[in-house]
């Protein structure tokens, strides 16, 4: 990739050491400024939101920010807004539950036979539109090991809990050997069958999919899946949504779910009307392969849990014959032969 000053100074080894860019992450104005070209707001928001959610970013990242459009995707998404002190009265410091959920700390246990661990409340950036941003980069929120410990035990004395998500933050900051550790541990579990990470780090710093942690991953043969959060002004187009799926395909990845937007504190300005996923869906459904559609979800505040959304081909019912609507919008017949 092409690296713009001041990154081009940096050696070729630091820059592709995961460590090295999680050490020198870009924390505060004064480094910002020098790659990027900070608008008034742009520096008044760093300042007035630090107190609410910290600022954060790798070398990595911040070198694919436009330095002079305040509109680009990617800066919009790691550099705060003043519009994150925006805060609506039907937005919640825990949208979805998840502290409500915690029979253990740094474990949600919410359906019946899935739960979510955390592993870390640490990640290589600090996305804006976080719906853990009242845990995630806060030192005093991080499980420690005797919590981690305590929730896989609460995993291991449940059986009816056949999936865990490993999360965070991000569980890829952690090393190999605490990750292996979490890893070697859960599967130790006899009932357990299935375990996911839930990562970004793959786009933030993709220099942490070493060829030791890759052993792990597709070429070992775990299965690979994309969730994307639907964003105002940065994915919420269809021919977007595309582009990303069949790139994600060539690659073996699954396109998963798109996530409206969860109604976190502080992210209104993020937030696109459910219409416009399930107009997205729309679009994909029959112009491509049935592969590159994902699920449209909203997951419920309170925690209500994930529902899916798709649009609603048929048009009608008389007896036993449908009207169907189909993807050109043209219109069929289908009779019920039973």
């Amino acid at each position: 990739m092409n690296r713009r000053s001041p990154f081009d100074r940096i050696p070729e080894r630091d820059w592709n050491d995961w460590q090295w860019q999680q050490a020198h992450r870009i924390r505060d104005l004064a480094e910002l400024s020098l790659s990027v070209e900070l608008t008034d707001e742009e520096v008044e928001a760093l300042d007035t939101s630090a107190d609410v959610f910290a600022f954060a970013t790798t070398p990595y990242y911040t070198s694919l920010i436009d330095p002079e459009d305040p509109n680009c995707p990617v800066r919009r998404q790691a550099i705060p807004s003043l519009a994150e002190l925006n805060v609506l009265d039907s937005e919640l410091e825990d949208p979805l539950a998840e502290d409500t959920h915690m029979p253990v700390p740094n474990l949600t246990h919410r359906y019946p036979d899935r739960a979510l661990l955390y592993a870390s409340h640490n990640c290589p950036v600090y996305c804006r539109h976080c719906n853990r941003k009242r845990k995630v980069a806060d030192p005093k929120s991080a499980p420690s090991r005797g919590e981690l410990d305590e929730a896989i035990a609460y995993v291991q004395a449940t059986p009816s809990i056949r999936d865990v998500l490993v999360s965070g933050g991000d569980p890829l900051s952690l090393s190999d050997s605490r990750l292996d550790d979490v890893l070697t541990r859960l599967r130790a579990i006899p009932h357990l069958e299935i375990i996911r990470l839930a990562t970004r780090t793959p786009v933030t710093l993709p220099q942490r999919i070493t060829e030791a942690l890759a052993e792990r991953l597709a070429d070992a043969g775990c299965v690979l899946s994309n969730q994307m959060v639907l964003l105002k002004g940065i994915n919420d187009r269809a021919d977007v949504v595309r582009e990303l799926n069949h790139w994600l395909l060539r690659h073996r990845c699954r396109p998963y779910y798109i996530f409206q937007a969860d109604a976190v504190q502080g992210t209104s300005h993020f937030r696109t009307p459910v219409e416009t996923g399930v107009q997205i869906v729309e679009s994909l459904r029959g112009w491509t392969s049935g592969l590159a559609v994902p699920h449209y979800v909203v997951d419920l505040p309170h925690g209500g849990g994930k529902v899916s959304l798709q649009a609603d081909f048929l048009q009608g019912r008389d007896g036993r014959m449908l009207d169907f609507r189909n993807y050109r919008g043209e219109r069929f017949d289908y009779e019920e032969g039973f």
